[in-house]
């Protein structure tokens, strides 16, 4: 049996592993990649055959674990994938929104789209909702269960039985203590494990430290320097959390007075969707903006506003407006809430850039920049070890994935350091080999 590192090996998104048992090829996880050019050439092929693969297991809604499902589909994929219930009504917004955005692109580079808003629709019709800790079995040989995962609503970890051997696929975790999801389930046996490392080099400030930098970044643009705050959030679990915590600081009487913008029809079809599944608190004088001449109105506040707007890594969507408008002003502040990938616009801005390209056009960056790391949902090396640490005793095989390079050798050397665990970092189209061999390792 054999397992193959198609995505998020040496980077962080892509997510995308192919398990052949002999009998049966699954994937879990089919990601978009998002970056530079390079990220969009790997999205427009696939390592293997669509009709070859039989059913996917999905983590959960994130394009960088989702976002080529239509594409997979529209390739001749037949089978099912399987995602808990919360994840399938997340996609149900997500995917077309992602198609959407490929028609728009397309229409400006002149490419062929990389899929369309109907194949986007098409692939929906292949989940099959599962229940946490559930039993299911997509195969006679192959049998699995999701596990919360702690990272946004209906994100799971991945337990796969093939046979006598058992693989867990971690997923994204998240950090515990977080006020809207519950503490990632604590797994206790994987003779092959793949454990994510976004933050495998360092760790989260508090959630009091991390309060108190987002009001000063908050209170200092707003108050004392006249400006507006961007936030660059994705649409699914980032926003829902900012919206959370400025709720929280509101009713301790923390922030100045101001209006919040969150534009993104999607932004507000998630928001509903996790309010039908957790409790959301209110946020004073906040505004779901979805018509586009109402976004282009926005341009003209020049004070006193927060806009909240996707993507989160400022590689697409209305953000790139916003940040065209606000970045030039040394009165203004942009606001990352969450992990930056190589090669994204993010990035680039959060590195120093003292001018980015946006919307074909030079822009000079002069606005303050804040990164507040402890607003991520994503588990830092602490919590990481944490979970790591419930394993009765070390996997036959742990592979370090979804991580840039240093995070990943980071959290393999205190695997080893702290657990004595031996670790391999996967690399891109890596595969590994496991079954009785590892059993008796």
């Amino acid at each position: 049996m054999r397992l193959a590192f198609l995505g998020a090996a040496g980077e962080v998104t892509g997510s995308c592993f192919l398990v052949d048992t002999g009998a049966v090829k699954f994937l879990v996880d089919c990601g978009m990649f998002q970056g530079a050019r390079a990220a969009r050439a790997k999205n427009r092929r696939f390592a293997f055959d669509p009709r070859e693969i039989a059913f996917v297991l999905l983590t959960h809604a994130h394009i960088d674990h989702s976002g080529l499902l239509p594409r997979l589909v529209a390739g001749g994929f037949g089978g099912a994938i399987y995602a808990t219930t919360a994840t399938g009504d997340l996609l149900g917004v997500m995917l077309p929104d992602s198609g959407h955005l490929q028609e728009k692109e397309a229409g400006w580079s002149g490419e062929r789209p990389l899929y369309t808003v109907a194949e986007a629709q098409a692939s929906l019709y292949r989940l099959v909702p599962v229940d946490y800790d559930a039993e299911v079995q997509p195969h006679a040989q192959v049998r699995c269960r999701f596990r919360d995962a702690g990272h946004i609503l209906g994100s799971a970890i991945v337990e796969v039985r093939v046979g006598a051997t058992a693989l867990v696929f971690s997923g994204d975790l998240g950090q515990p203590g977080h006020p809207l999801m519950r503490r990632a389930t604590q797994i206790e046996h994987a003779d092959v494990l793949v454990v994510e490392s976004t933050y495998g080099n360092r760790d989260h400030k508090s959630l009091v430290q991390t309060l108190d930098e987002f009001a000063f970044a908050l209170n200092d643009t707003l108050a004392s320097r006249r400006g507006n705050v961007v936030i660059p959030s994705f649409a699914v679990g980032r926003t829902q959390d900012v919206l959370y915590f400025i709720s929280r600081l509101q009713a301790e009487k923390r922030l100045p007075a101001m209006d919040v913008y969150v534009d993104s029809p999607m932004a507000l079809a998630a928001t509903r969707i996790t309010a039908r599944h957790r409790a959301l608190p209110d946020v004073d004088r906040v505004r779901f903006v979805e018509d586009v001449e109402e976004s282009k109105r926005l341009h003209a506040i020049r004070a006193g506003a927060v806009f909240i707007s996707a993507s989160g890594m400022c590689d697409g969507g209305r953000i790139r407006h916003h940040l065209q408008v606000n970045l030039p002003r040394p009165e203004c502040a942009i606001v990352f809430a969450g992990f930056q990938a190589a090669g994204t616009l993010g990035r680039r801005i959060v590195d120093g850039a003292k001018s980015v390209r946006l919307l074909g056009e030079p822009c000079p960056v002069r606005a303050k920049v804040f990164t507040i790391g402890g607003l991520s949902a994503h588990a830092d090396q602490s919590a990481l070890l944490g979970w790591l640490s419930g394993f009765r005793r070390p996997p036959g095989q742990t592979w370090i994935v979804h991580g840039e390079p240093q995070a990943a050798q980071a959290l393999r050397s205190a695997l080893y350091q702290r657990l004595g665990w031996t670790a391999g970092v996967a690399a891109p189209l890596a595969t590994c080999d496991f079954g009785a061999r590892t059993l008796a390792a």
